[in-house]
């Protein structure tokens, strides 16, 4: 019997490989998978702006990057002694304008590059209800725990959002031919916009991303909205706060859509890793420095001697062989003892 309507989404054209390089923009989803990908030793530049929700917002971080400007200076703010800039996340901050302004231009500058080179871009849309800063009358990408009364809030009209993102993709396509994107609606609901307007705010985004991937070759969809939304319809996949998907709906997400835009090669790494992975954080309950552990991490060591011929693991390989050394040190002090 099955319990739930499960889909599997349609695979990807241009496949991602073990060497593809990959930029993940947008809301905390785009740095959930960006996380994942990290995490399977792919190359990913993950959300270097900050969570960013809105694509007017997104858009225009990504053409400040590509065209080279700066950061606006009627952007900045200070709270508490803290200065923040309202285009980007509040985790990029500084306690001083100038170095504020020194941290956002690296940040921009290392995005083009990345971007520049990368194969694939991850772009997550949030939503389309913005805030506007009433005295500069500009959308901002973050509030900072600002006053309320200084921002007005409401919906972006579909057709200047669609205008917004055609002509991100156009400078996107001219800085970089060979980039595929791949558009994304958050699965995270935003219920203090309550959940009337949330529905109309992710329709809004789903229409948009739906169009753009039929009027360009180069652009698809991985369908992560309804993956959470109509196949994982249960609040079991859902964090405490009822808002947020949950480590088990992020494991199967991520699993459709290595299913979906992996290649074979990267497919077969992926798994391999994770066993090796689960081998790295096992510890033992007992003697650390035991025979059979020692057998252990020397199986171990060879497993990671193999799989660095595909991808980085110098990390990984310098602690099993830490552990080792500290091992074979505490047998020779043990035996030394003895013998004494």
């Amino acid at each position: 019997m099955q319990f739930h309507t499960e889909f599997s989404p349609e695979p990807l054209s241009q496949r991602i490989g073990l060497n593809s390089r990959i930029v993940t923009i947008g809301s905390c989803f785009a740095d959930v998978m960006g996380r994942r990908l990290a995490d399977n030793k792919l190359p990913v530049l993950n959300n270097p702006f900050g969570t960013i929700f809105n694509p007017i917002s997104i858009a225009k971080l990504l053409t400040m990057a590509l065209y080279g400007s700066t950061p606006d200076e009627n952007r900045y703010t200070e709270r508490d002694g803290v200065w923040f800039h309202y285009d980007f996340h509040s985790s990029l901050w500084a306690q001083s304008q100038e170095e504020l302004r020194d941290k956002l231009s690296t940040c921009l500058t290392q995005t083009a590059d990345a971007i520049r080179k990368a194969d694939f871009l991850f772009l997550t849309l949030g939503s389309a209800v913005v805030y506007r800063h009433i005295e500069t009358g500009k959308v901002v990408a973050n509030c900072h725990k600002m006053p309320g009364s200084i921002f007005e809030k409401y919906l972006y009209h579909i057709d200047h959002l669609r205008d917004d993102m055609t002509r991100l993709l156009k400078i996107l396509h001219k800085a970089n031919s060979k980039l595929t994107v791949l558009l994304t609606v958050s699965p995270v609901r935003h219920t203090r916009d309550t959940l009337p307007l949330n529905s109309v705010s992710k329709s809004t985004l789903r229409v948009i991303t739906h169009e753009l991937t039929v009027w360009n070759n180069w652009v698809a969809y991985f369908p992560a909205y309804e993956l959470m939304i109509d196949d994982l319809r249960d609040y079991r996949f859902y964090e405490a706060d009822m808002i947020h998907p949950n480590a088990q709906a992020h494991d199967y997400i991520f699993d459709k859509f290595a299913e979906s835009t992996f290649d074979s090669e990267l497919r077969n790494v992926v798994t391999e890793w994770r066993q090796i992975s689960k081998s790295l954080a096992h510890r033992p309950l007992h003697d650390a420095h035991s025979p059979v552990h020692h057998q252990f991490l020397t199986k171990l060591l060879a497993q990671l001697e193999t799989i660095s011929k595909q991808i980085d693991v110098s990390a990984e390989l310098a602690e099993v062989r830490s552990r080792l050394k500290q091992g074979e040190t505490a047998q020779r002090q043990e035996g030394a003892k003895e013998f004494a």
